[in-house]
């Protein structure tokens, strides 16, 4: 159940409390959540999506197989179960999660597709479907919420305006004639083909000219994550796609752009920045595609079609939902679609954030010298340089944090111009605490880490460096493999567990102390960081005041106060009272699109989207942490002397797990 306080809150122009629509796509799932102006979630629908890896009796949900069968019979009660409301009628049961079998008209093919190792396909057309349902089955809940609360005499919900937050990164094309999927299938970002293309493309490339890209894009762009390569692959490998191409037919985009592309009523072909500066086509500097760097991988600018490239709050459309879709859903669902969606009733679309900006933005974490980090399989840490593009010396990349072009303040010139991030990523996170759990068997369940990990001071000597699929930032290191070091028959599985979780804690140290270096440097030529500037390498005194975090290892108070013993005491680990920190950030990104303050429905800048968010609509100096447990912010506990020890320890580990297979003359990995 989810709890909702409509306390303080305004009623707008039409006498409703008016809500924002997210739009969150994800690797493995999508959700659509109704959000109010404390950030709780007033309605929320999901679908985690089917895959190939499923067969056709059993569906994967969580850490549990169950039966499709079972499940789709469970969820037909569910449907027929009423929302459960407080006294007031002010909280609604959430949907069941699906995944797209269990759909009224079943679109044939799973959502995502593996048909080889390292490749990782997405169905563009079960995408769009998944949010679609997910849009009507919200609205449902909605529905059945207002008739309650007009039971009661409290005004009814009314969504103001919707914000799309996506995986980045993930590439689609489709056709300029049809609007459909020139391939059935999107290259979605993690997937690895593209490696003997890189590498080739690398091998080309004088170290002058890699410098100059990465200046341009802020990427590595000698990667398999970005778009720019999977473009190519398709042109190269897809005779239908290179015939579009030749024709001038060829649509580009990634998920934001083929979402925005649909769901609005004039078809709108854009991408935010956040998005954009993704591909590897674009220059941070002109926010526009550049000829060099489209020409770099062979491609003429003049055939293909690229989105515009847009700032992350502006009108984009109006919700629509393609009538071709119909069929997909059932009868009610597409009803109230239709009753939500209409030109008496319309919906803008007008925010958009990749998931990793989107994040930071739902975090709060506005001010340069911010950063978040988010927990899931793997870490993504973005920290936040405000208006100054910094190109990273220690491993990081750039990339936009968001642009909100229609925020102004007095002592902020700068407040409504584009935003820049560090970002980071570890390879393993939630991953480590699986493997725990399913391959040594040392927990029942993945939540049971922190418990086991607190029950001893320390590791007991032991560093456990879970280079499963080799180094990411700032190591980057493919030939490393996972490594546990210092046992002795001391050892329990607790003190493995506790090395494990120090390993994620370790590297997210790491990240932030390259990250904290790079501000440095900068900060020694350029005012923009109003703070002491302590010698290269000094972590204790950086520019980060605060980390931010969310994603599932994130839950854990034990987990999270490791972490903050780990970071010492100049970093605070503060973690948010909102669950959906993503999604979130594509509702504030939607909210700040109205370009008077007074037309903001939820909030009439950042500052007071925080205020609400984190402290009910309190100054942080009027707010009563010990009474509002859901924002809860840990600080170190650890001396010095511990920390330097331990650190030390992990990167004597570290460095004894690099280049492993060289050494050992093994097979080379997938690098990523």
């Amino acid at each position: 159940m989810i709890s909702v306080n409509d306390g303080n809150i305004q009623i707008d122009k039409h006498g409703n409390v008016p809500l924002i629509a997210s739009i969150d796509v994800g690797t493995t799932s999508s959700r659509v959540i109704f959000f109010n102006k404390q950030g709780q979630e007033v309605a929320k629908h999901q679908i985690e999506y089917s895959t190939s890896a499923s067969n056709d009796k059993f569906a994967v949900h969580g850490s549990r197989r169950q039966s499709i069968k079972d499940h789709s019979e469970e969820a037909i009660r569910a449907k027929k179960d009423k929302p459960v409301f407080t006294a007031e009628g002010i909280a609604i049961k959430e949907n069941k999660f699906l995944t797209i079998e269990e759909l009224h008209g079943v679109n044939e093919g799973p959502t995502l597709k593996f048909p080889k190792p390292g490749w990782v396909e997405c169905d563009p057309i079960n995408v769009l479907i998944n949010v679609i349902q997910c849009l009507g089955s919200t609205y449902a809940l909605l529905d059945k919420l207002n008739i309650e609360r007009a039971k009661n005499n409290l005004p009814l919900y009314r969504v103001d305006c919707a914000g799309v937050a996506n995986m980045r990164e993930t590439t689609i094309v489709w056709s300029k004639k049809t609007g459909m999927p020139i391939v059935d299938y999107g290259i979605v970002w993690n997937d690895t083909r593209t490696l003997d293309l890189v590498q080739k493309k690398k091998k080309e490339t004088p170290k002058e000219k890699r410098t100059s890209l990465k200046n341009k894009t802020g990427l590595s762009v000698f990667s398999t994550y970005f778009s720019c390569s999977k473009l190519k692959w398709l042109l190269e490998n897809e005779p239908k796609v290179q015939k579009a191409y030749e024709e001038g037919d060829l649509m580009f985009g990634t998920v934001d752009t083929w979402l925005i592309y649909h769901l609005t009523d004039r078809k709108a072909f854009v991408s935010d920045v956040t998005n954009a500066s993704r591909t590897g086509f674009m220059n941070l500097d002109t926010r526009d595609y550049d000829d060099e760097l489209v020409e770099f991988w062979g491609i003429d600018k003049n055939l293909i079609n690229f989105p515009k490239i847009v700032s992350s709050a502006e009108y984009y459309g109006d919700l629509t939902v393609p009538p071709m879709f119909k069929n997909q859903m059932e009868e009610e669902v597409w009803d109230l679609l239709q009753k939500y969606t209409n030109e008496e009733y319309p919906i803008p679309i007008q925010g958009c954030l990749g998931d990793q900006s989107a994040s930071l933005v739902g975090q709060m974490a506005f001010k340069p010298g911010a950063a978040k980090c988010t927990y899931g399989t793997g870490c993504f840490l973005l920290y936040n340089t405000g208006c100054k593009k910094l190109i990273s010396k220690h491993g990081a990349l750039t990339t936009f944090s968001y642009w909100f072009p229609y925020l102004s303040e007095k002592d902020h010139e700068e407040y409504g111009a584009p935003h820049f991030a560090l970002e980071g990523s570890v390879a393993v996170a939630g991953a480590v605490v699986q493997w725990l759990r399913d391959n040594l068997r040392l927990i029942p369940k993945a939540e049971d880490v922190g418990p086991i990990a607190n029950s001893v001071p320390d590791s007991g000597g032991v560093v456990f460096v879970p280079a499963f699929s080799g180094l990411f930032a700032p190591y980057w290191d493919p030939e490393a493999r996972g490594t546990i070091m210092g046992m002795s028959q001391y050892t329990t599985a607790s003190h493995i567990a506790r090395a494990a979780v120090e390993a994620v804690c370790f590297q997210a140290r790491a990240i932030l102390l390259a990250m904290s270096n790079d501000a440095k440097g900068e900060a020694k030529k350029d005012a923009v960081f109003k703070s002491e500037i302590e010698e290269e390498g000094s972590y204790e005194k950086s520019l980060l005041s605060t980390l931010a975090v969310d994603g599932g290892m994130s839950r854990s108070d034990e987990v999270m106060q490791i972490q903050a013993d780990i970071l010492g005491p100049c970093v605070k680990v503060r973690r948010s009272p909102t669950a959906e920190c993503t999604a979130l950030g594509a509702a504030v990104a939607a909210n700040m699109a109205y370009e008077q303050p007074k037309d903001r429905v939820l909030w009439k800048d950042l500052q007071d989207a925080k205020n609400w968010v984190f402290y009910g609509g309190l100054t942080k100096r009027e707010f009563n942490a010990s009474e509002h447990s859901e924002l809860r912010v840990f600080e170190s506990q650890s001396t010095d002397e511990h920390r330097q020890k331990h650190w030390i320890q992990w990167e004597a580990a570290v460095k004894r797990s690099k280049g492993w297979l060289k050494d050992v003359k093994g097979e080379h990995p997938v690098v990523v």
